[in-house]
């Protein structure tokens, strides 16, 4: 994000009210904008050149290309490394990676083995975004992400294979019924899946927590302009296992409100179109249907689930551990990079 690159004049952090919920809408809304990925390695250099413009006081006011600008760098940067996400790992990306490995789990007719290996796919997918986008100030070892990898698809290809072969046996159900249900199989494997993926991912967080950091008040920041320091050299006050667990929890919440829409409304609105005398006559188009079902509820939900908790995450440092208490910034609030 723009935050991490260099200079002690800091941008504001959106054009939106992050306080509320409507307003972190709009901001996830910019993050995860596919329009981003065209910028490329140049766009992202021009976009970097006119932030440190900016902080070091060559550019006195945001302008519409500023905030084009902050827009490319907040899409592609991490916050705590100021490094680029890789392209397919981005939240910008998230769709489109996840359109292929949708449309998969969600075929109708899928065999054991179709199955299993659409769900190690699709938890490789989400191994590879929930470290891309963790918190990064407390890294994760290789042999860690080699069991959580193992742990999660183990789990998920459990829930999925265990669903399938109940589905058939629900006798007391018209076929219809049945049919819906097994559709909606992929959705129960997805969420618990996503959930527990997360929690592995970023289990180590938790067990040594995530740095946190007082919140500056308009005084502190004029202070730090004046002695030539950016926020970002602020100390953290020291890692704290209750801010990584809520950081945790709050983002595994997050995939499954994203989850939820995308795994249960095209499914169902498909049962119902193919009941038309359309598409029993154009079977064909019944895929293309279904893959346009889901790429569109990729795009209206995941800035929703997203928004759901801020990124940067405040909370009274009274709440926190011991050691924490009476050492917060303005209000007595800490805050902390949740991951996305």
């Amino acid at each position: 994000m723009s935050a991490s690159l260099p200079g002690n004049r800091e941008l504001p952090e959106s054009q939106y009210d992050l306080s509320t919920y409507w307003g972190r809408v709009k901001q996830t809304a910019t993050i995860t904008d596919p329009r981003t990925l065209l910028a490329g390695k140049h766009g992202l250099e021009e976009a970097k050149r006119l932030i440190v413009a900016y902080k070091q006081g060559e550019i006195k006011d945001m302008t519409p290309e500023l905030w084009k600008a902050k827009k490319i760098v907040d899409s592609t940067l991490h916050p705590d490394t100021g490094e680029p996400v890789l392209l397919p790992f981005r939240m910008s990306c998230f769709a489109l990676s996840n359109l292929v490995v949708t449309a998969g789990m969600l075929t109708p007719g899928l065999k054991t083995t179709g199955t299993v290996l659409w769900q190690i796919t699709n938890q490789s997918l989400n191994v590879a975004i929930n470290y891309a986008n963790a918190n990064k100030s407390t890294p994760l070892s290789y042999s860690k992400i080699a069991q959580s990898y193992l742990l999660a698809v183990s789990a998920s290809c459990s829930v999925a294979v265990g669903l399938n072969s109940l589905v058939p046996r629900l006798k007391r159900f018209s076929p219809t019924t049945k049919l819906v249900l097994s559709r909606l199989v992929p959705f129960a494997a997805v969420a618990s899946a996503g959930v527990l993926n997360v929690f592995l991912m970023r289990g180590e967080e938790m067990r040594t927590g995530i740095d946190v950091f007082p919140v500056l008040s308009e005084a502190d920041k004029a202070k730090l302009a004046k002695e030539g320091k950016a926020e970002n050299e602020v100390p953290s006050l020291g890692k704290s296992r209750k801010a990584a667990t809520l950081a945790v929890a709050e983002t595994a919440l997050s995939r499954v409100f994203n989850c939820t829409p995308i795994m249960v409304v095209p499914p169902l609105i498909l049962v119902r179109l193919q009941r038309t005398e359309w598409l029993k006559r154009n079977p064909r188009y019944t895929m293309p249907i279904n893959l346009g079902l889901i790429l569109g509820m990729s795009y209206l939900a995941l800035p929703f689930a997203l928004a759901a908790f801020p990124q940067r995450q405040r909370i009274s440092a009274d709440s926190l551990e011991e050691e924490f208490h009476g050492r917060g910034g303005d209000g007595g609030m800490v805050v902390f990079n949740r991951g996305i």
